[in-house]
């Protein structure tokens, strides 16, 4: 997975050389990084050289380490080039890498490379999105990570007139792909919980602090779902404000609200996920 830009920054790490030097892009161009830029990844800046580093090499230097800026207790634990601010307590979790300000409490765990701000507990719980709340299901006795598993991730966003819109995950700038592993045999059932409130826009009917809550459930294979959606309150002016699952490309799920023409609404989204993986 991709590292994602940081708020309010245009460049972020593209790979980590052997070196343990860190790599940035713009988006199309490499860019060396300044000191804040560096240090805003969680990396170690030297202002002698002018060099970003997410670890100091060394010839007997292992590729999976514990970086000093990580917390870990138990064995066990494989911790890859470039994790930081991270805790992990418990036996044989996994962090992929790339990441930083995670928690891991129970065993066989996993976050993903590039995942940031998650917390997996439990048992075989695999973090596969940023910010992301995982509970370990057991994995069906051990048989691998991510197969039983319930979590949580917060989706928001705006809208200014009647079109579909996707939601950011946890508020990334750019960030809209809900990241899942679509394979064959890989289930995923949601409940998502919307609140939508309008802050402003030039719409003659409705007025400020119009809001709408509803509540969509569904069960997603691949790039079919079924779903359905109640609401749970709704005041004011709000005739055709909705929100649903929907698809993007090969199989990249997005979570989409729609308002209405020159109404400004603010929305946020907790969506709860199921997956099973047979």
């Amino acid at each position: 997975m991709a590292i994602p830009y940081l708020n309010g920054y245009l460049v972020k790490p593209s790979f980590i050389g052997e070196s343990g030097i860190a790599y940035f892009t713009d988006g199309t161009n490499d860019v060396i990084p300044n000191q804040q830029q560096c240090e805003a990844y969680g990396y170690t800046y030297d202002k002698e050289t002018g060099t970003c580093s997410a670890f100091t090499y060394s010839a007997n230097l292992e590729r999976n380490f514990v970086n000093e800026n990580n917390f870990v207790k138990g064995s066990g634990h494989t911790i890859e080039t470039g994790t930081n601010t991270t805790q992990i307590m418990g036996e044989n979790n996994t962090v992929k890498g790339l990441s930083r300000n995670n928690l891991i409490i129970g065993s066989n765990n996993q976050i993903d490379n590039g995942v940031n701000n998650a917390t997996v507990i439990g048992t075989y719980g695999r973090a596969e999105r940023e910010g992301e709340f995982v509970i370990g299901g057991g994995g069906f006795s051990g048989s691998g990570v991510g197969k039983a598993q319930s979590s949580t991730i917060t989706l928001t966003g705006t809208t200014t007139d009647g079109s579909a819109t996707s939601l950011l995950v946890n508020g990334e700038v750019g960030k809209t792909i809900i990241d899942r592993e679509a394979v064959t045999n890989s289930f995923q059932s949601f409940e998502a919980t919307v609140i939508g409130v309008r802050t402003g826009g030039t719409a003659a009917s409705g007025s400020v602090y119009d809001r709408l809550s509803v509540r969509v459930t569904g069960l997603v294979y691949l790039k079919l779902v079924d779903q359905s959606s109640v609401d749970l309150g709704k005041f004011g002016t709000t005739g055709g404000w909705a929100a649903e699952m929907a698809f993007s490309g090969t199989n990249d799920m997005l979570f989409q609200v729609t308002g209405a023409a020159n109404m400004n609404i603010s929305w946020s989204c907790t969506l709860n996920i199921y997956n099973i993986k047979v």
